[in-house]
């Protein structure tokens, strides 16, 4: 890297270029499904309708609404469309017949026909999945269009999916258009100099091409979401600021220390270069466990964090030192500062020392109260969180789009201007039933009973139609086949509501013909099946996550409390970031921040954003109990003042660069909240206040406060444990002291560990202390006075 540093700079050139050609496109080829577990009974009878009965593809609803009152049925306008629609459709090689349309079956009136009359429904499915599905869907919402005043509008699930996938590519733009302007802005600031705080931006992008290539690639061999580019790209440029920044602040400091560039360089790599390595495995593992849901949505996340992260760490580690290497004395070119100080008159900034770092100063403060502060703080944000004991969780439909799309349209009209919702239908697939005549009977009988469950329009068999125990009209023949049959049942009931829920209990609960295995699907088995997939493995993951935390942070600092530590800081910070989110998106406060409040949270959503903001949680803590951990073994780890001290000095040393990076992260997240599609808006949002209170309330003052209270039980281990980190544990790495300032001899120079410290260091809590030298730096000692 720094041998030939030119040399790695080409090659990394090279690797954009060829990952750009290959990741070129990747939006196209992303689906925006993937929230359904297709080992679920839905799935499983989904997949059934499709092989043996031609059924169960993506729903399409072409909707024709005249422009005055009437009936639209008798319409002689709206007749000839609709049969000119019905015709073209037919010729459609994905589109499943039957093609329902107020038209031709004037039976289904009540669910094809507005209350007011002037609506007409055409209802369908398409072949293809949530990705080519949409792709047909979209052909067809552009064929159609407005026709001598008769509104033609396309909507439906197959569409929200390509609806979905184009918004989402257009807010990407916008987030990035948002983020990389103001991040560099403030960067200059953080940085003092353009040239400086160019480095952690191209080194986002270059994680951000490396990423979108590695997505292109996973997209030949699995499903892969396309809102896993919006987590690469939101991830990669703020663990790209953060490493760059740590990275960069520890090269300035060291060079601060006396060392020559080469020297700072390689100090710098040694330490912050090592604290970014362990980070990046934290925060990698910890998203990896999203691995572990079935549906795609959720694996696209582990999928982009598995590529993105290593690729943020690979770059900030070879790229950085390569460019500072080059650049040597120009890294500090382009410093705005000094033109803005001399237009405004100022004097230019004197070098501090720890002591007087506002963190420093604020953690004395926290020292001197650490009981009533952690208590303050922890109750604050037990408080915040407390809206999610009341969170309520859903399958995400169309209402996700803005207003402004045709689907979102379609799916209000047929929620509130239809007696029953065409979209709502609930599908009782019975494999094995056979297709006799004593068989058609049972099912009948089915039929007759399920039409009795409340709030149930009307129940379609093969044979015949019911409503309320009566036979009302014809059935629907291509619902009985070699492998079985099927039963439709249109209810007037939203199938996210609880009253749907408890509705398909009432179905489920209806004896089954003689005994023969039913299999139920439709927007309410859905939700049923796709939150439960959540919550029976969210242990398991929660689990995973936990282990590989404890065990990490055990690597890097010895201790049995720390890690343990860690977990509990981290779920209270998570806790209040969820109660924001439930308060606003599933209460309805403040708007639901310009969403459709539905009264639940994408189940897949609270999911995401637990692992992201544990895995940026622990990217912070990381960051500081590296470098607490150094100060701890340079003070001597004798006494609970050398464990003030070392949290103090950590604090002082870190808490600029974790307060920056924070403020970094989080305005990348604020681009995310210009997302047009509602969850997205909720992640960007939701993780954007996860970073700034874990920096702030949670880092700066809790950790002091927690740490202060355990003094030196904060580095305690059993003697197994103990030996079990001396062995495979991280050890702090052998660095030389800075170099001695002329004249300065052994007895008068002041106490150095590879950090400057002040001849008179004001001490942290009461007491004096002398050191005492020792052949090794991690093991100097301490003695009182």
């Amino acid at each position: 890297m720094t041998a030939a540093p030119r040399v790695v700079l080409a090659i990394a050139v090279v690797f954009v270029a060829v990952c750009g050609v290959l990741g070129i496109g990747v939006a196209s080829h992303l689906s925006a499904g993937g929230y359904s577990d297709p080992s679920s009974e839905s799935a499983r009878a989904d997949q059934m309708l499709e092989s043996a009965f031609g059924r169960g593809g993506l729903q399409v609803v072409i909707a024709l609404r005249m422009p005055a009152d009437g009936d639209i049925g008798s319409d002689a306008t709206a007749t000839n469309l609709a049969g000119d629609i019905t015709k073209s459709l037919s010729t459609d090689s994905f589109v499943q017949q039957p093609i329902v349309s107020l038209w031709q079956n004037p039976d289904f009136g009540a669910s094809l026909r507005s209350t007011d009359g002037r609506t007409g429904l055409i209802v369908f499915s398409v072949l293809g999945g949530e990705r080519d599905g949409a792709r047909h869907a979209q052909e067809i919402a552009d064929r159609f269009r407005d026709t001598s005043g008769i509104t033609v509008t396309v909507g439906g699930e197959a569409l929200a999916y390509r609806q979905v996938n184009d918004q989402t590519s257009r807010d990407l733009a916008i987030a990035e258009a948002i983020a990389i302007p103001i991040s560099f802005a403030l960067l200059v600031f953080v940085f003092g100099g353009l040239v400086a705080a160019a480095i952690p931006i191209a080194i986002g992008i270059v994680s951000i091409i490396g990423t979108a290539a590695i997505l292109r690639v996973l997209t030949s061999f699995t499903d892969v979401s396309v809102f896993a580019l919006n987590m690469a790209t939101a991830l990669g440029l703020a663990l790209a600021i953060d490493y760059t920044l740590l990275i960069v602040t520890r090269y300035r400091e060291e060079i601060g220390n006396g060392f020559d560039r080469p020297q700072a360089l390689l100090r710098t790599m040694m330490t912050a270069g090592r604290t970014v390595i362990f980070s990046a495995v934290t925060v990698a593992l910890a998203l990896s466990a999203m691995a572990i849901f079935p549906m795609y949505f959720l694996r696209s996340f582990a999928y982009a964090g598995l590529g993105v992260i290593p690729l943020a760490a690979i770059a900030a580690l070879v790229l950085t030192p390569a460019i500072l290497t080059v650049l040597g004395d120009r890294v500090d070119a382009g410093d705005v500062r000094r033109p803005l100080r001399r237009l405004f008159r100022r004097p230019p900034p004197t070098p501090g020392t720890p002591e007087t770092s506002i963190f420093y100063r604020t953690t004395r403060v926290v020292f001197g109260r650490p009981l009533v502060i952690g208590v303050v703080i922890t109750a604050f944000l037990l408080l915040l969180g407390a809206p999610f004991l009341g969170i309520k969780l859903g399958f995400p439909d169309e209402r996700v789009l803005p207003s402004s799309a045709s689907t979102y349209q379609v799916g209000q009209q047929l929620r509130t201007a239809f007696q029953t919702n065409a979209s709502s239908t609930v599908t009782a697939v019975l494999p094995r039933v056979g297709t006799d005549a004593a068989a058609n009977t049972a099912i009948e009988t089915y039929a007759a009973q399920l039409s009795q469950v409340a709030d149930v329009e009307s129940v379609t068999t093969a044979a015949a139609s019911y409503v309320d125990n009566r036979k009302e009209g014809s059935g629907d023949p291509g619902a009985s086949g070699s492998a079985g049959q099927f039963v439709t049942i249109s209810t007037a009931l939203d199938p996210f509501s609880s009253a749907g829920t408890r509705q398909l209990d009432a179905l489920r609960a209806v004896p089954r013909p003689a005994d023969t295995p039913v299999l139920f699907t439709g927007l309410a088995q859905q939700n049923v099946d796709n939150v439960a997939a959540i919550t029976d493995r969210l242990p398991l993951v929660l689990g995973v996550i936990a282990i590989t935390t404890v065990l990490l942070l055990f690597m890097l600092t010895g201790s049995i409390l720390l890690p343990l530590k860690a977990l509990v800081l981290n779920v209270l910070s998570l806790s209040a970031t969820f109660g924001a989110m439930v308060w606003i998106f599933q209460d309805g406060h403040l708007g639901g921040l310009g969403t459709t409040v539905t009264g639940t949270l994408a189940a897949t959503m609270p999911v995401v954003m637990f692992c992201i903001a544990f895995g940026l949680s622990m990217d912070y803590e990381v960051f500081l109990l590296s470098r607490i951990r150094e100060e701890w073994l340079r003070t001597g780890r004798a006494t609970r003042v050398d464990s003030e001290t070392a949290v103090a000095y950590g604090l002082a040393r870190t808490g600029r660069v974790v307060t920056a990076a924070a403020v970094l992260m989080a305005i990348v997240f604020a681009g995310i909240v210009a997302s047009q599609v509602s969850f997205m808006r909720m992640f960007g949002l939701g993780l954007m206040i996860a970073v700034l209170v874990d920096a702030t309330l949670v880092r700066m003052l809790l950790l002091p406060a927690i740490m202060k209270l355990a003094g030196r039980a904060n580095w305690w281990a059993p003697a197994p444990l103990r030996r079990l980190h001396d062995r495979f544990g991280l050890a702090e790495p052998g660095l030389p002291a800075p170099p001695r300032p002329p004249g300065e001899t052994d007895d008068s120079a002041p106490r150095r560990g590879g950090i400057t410290r002040s001849p008179a260091r004001p001490p942290v809590a009461r007491g004096a202390r002398t050191r005492v030298s020792s052949p090794r730096l991690s093991a100097t000692k301490v003695k009182r006075k």
